[in-house]
């Protein structure tokens, strides 16, 4: 984790050095700028009001973050540190409390008032409330589950696959090499859908946040 925000911090003092990038941007330049734009894009879309600007940062170093560590199981002799559930829970709950306390920031105790759903009859509300507190409580356990799952099912599948083609390809004998061009294959093939599930797993993650950001700060508006 400590290299890979290593590795971001260097790629942005890189692009950023000598007072900014240049007028003509090079490929590391523009996926800096990719990221960046990126980012106000989707916060803009997803978090209405005047407040949304103040949560840019959070979002942005959440989505990098993420961005840089998915696809790091790609790498050979290297892991993904978001296919660890402590991690992702770690990082899910910790913004799914800062959310919290920014809901009652804005809302104070009528923040509370999201348990219970207009025009509900008065003997269901206790039963209503008690399944919307737990629903709510899940979100964090929910968005921290789905980033370790989709990391870790692909990787570990591309890995058990790599494993088998690499044992087979030792074993010196032709029909173990011929039959190792199946599941060498296999490995081929999926290393472009999983790269693609690791970024798009940074996005889903990333705009999960700015939905719960906006229920939170735009209380019965959504």
């Amino acid at each position: 984790m400590l290299l890979t925000l290593s590795l971001v911090l260097l790629l942005v003092h890189f692009v950023t050095k000598k007072g900014g990038g240049k007028s003509v941007p090079n490929a590391w330049q523009s996926l800096v700028e990719l990221i960046y734009d990126f980012v106000p894009n989707l916060v803009n879309e997803q978090i209405g009001g005047n407040v949304k600007q103040q949560f840019f940062p959070c979002i942005s170093v959440t989505f990098t973050f993420s961005l840089f560590c998915n696809p790091q199981g790609m790498i050979p002799y290297s892991f993904t540190v978001t296919s660890h559930f402590l991690i992702t829970l770690g990082l899910s709950f910790s913004i799914f409390i800062g959310i919290t306390i920014v809901g009652f920031q804005r809302n104070g105790l009528h923040f509370l008032s999201f348990l219970l759903p207009a025009g509900v009859p008065l003997p269901l509300a206790p039963f209503l409330v008690l399944l919307e507190l737990i629903s709510y409580c899940f979100r964090a356990l929910s968005l921290g589950i789905r980033l370790f799952a989709n990391m870790m099912a692909g990787h570990s599948l591309v890995k058990i696959l790599s494993g088998f083609a690499w044992t087979m390809l030792c074993m010196n004998d032709l029909l173990y090499f011929i039959g190792d061009l199946g599941p060498l294959f296999i490995v081929l093939a999926l290393t472009g859908p999983e790269l693609g599930v690791a970024i798009s797993q940074a996005y889903v993650f990333t705009i999960l946040i700015c939905i719960y950001l906006n229920d939170a700060i735009n209380l019965h508006q959504t």
